[in-house]
Order: structure tokens, then C-alpha cells, then sequence
């Protein structure tokens, strides 16, 4: 099966998140895909408890689809969790899957950084989504700018996210 590996820190997840998702699948370039929680983020940014952030990507699976499921293995993994060491943990348990890594086009100028993305490109073919803002992908939309930052000023600001946040998913992630 190919699995599309959606990672993030999911702070909360929301309607564009369910769309590249969505788009994933629709699109034939994956069988499934399974949405990441970041345990811990690589630059200290503050997140919701783990637990939350999860059971919010649980109820975004559930308003995408069958195929969507979530992948809380960095939990179980040594912190911090560089994306190779999770996909490799990943392939290690689950040797009958051909996994990819997502990305949008945001990131490809912080490859550089990362630790060993030339082994996550020939183990790992990452599919790039396009974003708001970022140079188009060949062969992929560009998917709306939707904030989890601006998400998350929205809440505190007591300003609705009903149209970028389903109600279960927020409830969810208020939870935690």
C-alpha cells in the first residue's frame, strides 16, 4: 500500500490540512494517508498536549475519509524525532508499505537544514503540495493559505473558525 506521511504540529489541524489530504487520495498519488503529530517541535514552538492535538487530527480523519488515519509513533520515539528516524520507524514496522513524505512548498527552502533529506528523497519521494504564496508545484494545486497561527489568534480573540475548523475538531483540541 502507499501511504502519503502528512506531518505537523497540527496546532490545530484544520479545513486545508482535510484538503491536501483530500487531494492526496482523490488524486490517485497515495492509498491511504496518515496524519503525524509532531511529539515535540524542533524549535520549541509551544503546542497543545500531545493527547489533544491528536484526538483533533482523529476527528479531521473522520470528516476526510476511510483511508485517513492518524500516526502518533513519534510518542514512542527518542525526542527529538528528526523526519528520517520517523519514516525509517515507520518502514522498519510496517515493511509492506511504500511510504512518502508530504511537504508543502513551504518548506523546500529549509531542506538544507534538515537532517538527511537526501536520504528522505531517495527513500522516501517526497509529494510537494503548492501553497498560497510559494512558487507553484508542477503537477499539484496550490492549496489555500490556512493559519493554525491565525487559527489559534482567532480562539483567543473569541472570533468564530467555524469555516477553517470543523466543531468536533475544535472541541478536540480544546480538550487537551
Amino acid at each position: 500500500m502507499r501511504v502519503g506521511v502528512y506531518g505537523g504540529s497540527f496546532n490545530p489541524p484544520h479545513v486545508g490540512h482535510a484538503m491536501v489530504a483530500g487531494w492526496l487520495r482523490w488524486a490517485d498519488r497515495v492509498d491511504e494517508v496518515w496524519l503525524l503529530p509532531a511529539f515535540a517541535h524542533p524549535f520549541d514552538k509551544a503546542l497543545r498536549p500531545f493527547a489533544a492535538r491528536v484526538a483533533a487530527c482523529e476527528a479531521l480523519a473522520r470528516h476526510v475519509g476511510t483511508w485517513v488515519r492518524v500516526e502518533p509513533i513519534e510518542a514512542s520515539l527518542p525526542v527529538p524525532s528528526y523526519t528520517i528516524d520517523t519514516l525509517r520507524a515507520l518502514a522498519k514496522r510496517d515493511e509492506q508499505h511504500q511510504f512518502r513524505l508530504v511537504v508543502g512548498a513551504d518548506v523546500l527552502p529549509q531542506v538544507g537544514a534538515w537532517k538527511q533529506w537526501d536520504r528522505i528523497v531517495a527513500d522516501f519521494s517526497p509529494i510537494v503540495v503548492g501553497r498560497t504564496g510559494w512558487k507553484p508545484v508542477p503537477d499539484a494545486p496550490t492549496f489555500p493559505e490556512v493559519s493554525s497561527t491565525e487559527i489559534r489568534e482567532r480562539i483567543s480573540a473569541g472570533r468564530s473558525v467555524d469555516h477553517l475548523v470543523p466543531t468536533d475538531v475544535h472541541r478536540a483540541w480544546e480538550i487537551g
